[in-house]
């Protein structure tokens, strides 16, 4: 079979590929989480000094491409500042930047959306205010947004296909140069949308069924 022996003549590349691909994911995921569920707070917390300019950033952010994104940081920002930062690394803090973002807006909505009636019954019953965050409002918070975060995750990891665009070598990059020796698009490219189709498919399941399981709309409360 095609696919079974360009997978076992190109293990070596698709493997290198796909530990470029993964890595990149690792720390788009992990910044951009931990990063954004800050943000959301602060700008949840302080919304007319934080709140507003956050915001208005997040709104930049989504009117602009992401390979125009991609691109500025990396040809013209670099010509202007004259350095060169390795492509990795560039596509690495594009994608941490929308993924900070994201999850910045998933957490501020959420907050922004919490029932305050859920707070002051927890006061009556003689809870401190970190109690009541730990027992009352961290745990329906990460339940709601959960599901939306995973989602964003997924599209991250889709979204490291443009790093290619600008050499990076990950998966999509490797499966082009793989294309290029064999010539074989419909196998090469098929391959490719199976490997995507085994790590996204069930995180989309997995947040479908959180979604159903977990989310709850506040306006019944």
């Amino acid at each position: 079979m095609i696919i079974l022996r360009i997978l076992t003549e190109y293990r070596a590349a698709i493997a290198s590929g796909l530990l470029v691909t993964l890595e990149m994911c690792l720390f788009v995921w992990v910044i951009g989480i931990v990063a954004g569920v800050i943000l959301g707070v602060v700008a949840a917390s302080y919304k007319k000094e934080a709140g507003g300019p956050l915001r208005a950033i997040s709104f930049l952010l989504g009117a602009v491409p992401v390979l125009v994104l991609l691109f500025w940081l990396h040809y013209p920002l670099q010509e202007l500042l004259h350095v060169v930062i390795n492509p990795f690394y560039t596509a690495v803090f594009a994608l941490t930047i929308i993924n900070t973002f994201g999850v910045m807006d998933i957490v501020r909505n959420a907050l922004a959306d919490f029932p305050k009636q859920y707070v002051l019954a927890a006061r009556v019953c003689g809870l401190s205010a970190r109690d009541t965050v730990r027992e009352i409002q961290l745990p329906i918070i990460s339940r709601q947004i959960l599901p939306s975060v995973l989602t964003l995750q997924v599209n991250m990891l889709q979204l490291t296909l443009f790093a290619s665009l600008i050499s990076v070598e990950e998966i999509f990059r490797v499966a082009q140069r793989i294309n290029s020796f064999v010539y074989r698009p419909v196998e090469v490219y098929s391959t490719l949308a199976i490997f995507f189709i085994l790590i996204c498919l069930p995180l989309n399941m997995l947040a479908s069924h959180l979604k159903k399981k977990y989310t709850r709309d506040y306006s019944e409360s």
